[in-house]
């Protein structure tokens, strides 16, 4: 057990109310999720905020592999059409480039009641199972 020392920990005093705004940057993990849940209808989407990062590039790549039209507006925007013309098989180079390519998984269940999808690569930050998500669709009725 580890105890705190003086480098660890960092004290805040208020010195009046506090006023003022924060502009919070998009989250790289609900924009993944929101990214793969437009596969689910079609249709035309708009993110906004959605960080300017190297993930949601490969994501982006992905889903266009699949099937939809995606174009930045500008860095931190994203229009996703869904025309219907969508494929359950997802190539394996870019499952292999991005662990969240497993958030396709349930919607390409849902829409096509199947999916080929190679085991998701990404960064190697050691072992990081997808057994959460498998259980999750079994649970549901995949197979």
């Amino acid at each position: 057990m580890s105890s705190l020392t003086s480098e660890s920990v960092i004290v805040c005093s208020q010195s009046g109310p506090l006023s003022g705004e924060v502009t919070v940057p998009g989250a790289k993990n609900s924009v993944l999720k929101l990214m793969a849940a437009t596969l689910l209808a079609d249709g035309v989407y708009e993110l906004r905020n959605v960080p300017d990062i190297t993930d949601v590039d490969y994501m982006t790549d992905l889903l266009v592999a699949l099937g939809l039209d995606i174009e930045r507006g500008d860095r931190h925007r994203l229009r996703i059409v869904n025309s219907g013309r969508i494929s359950p098989v997802v190539p394996f180079a870019l499952a292999d480039r991005i662990r969240a390519s497993v958030n396709v998984l349930g919607p390409l269940i849902g829409r096509f009641g199947d999916v080929q999808l190679a085991l998701p690569g990404g960064d190697d930050f050691g072992g990081r199972p997808i057994d959460m998500h498998l259980s999750g669709l079994e649970a549901m009725g995949a197979q």
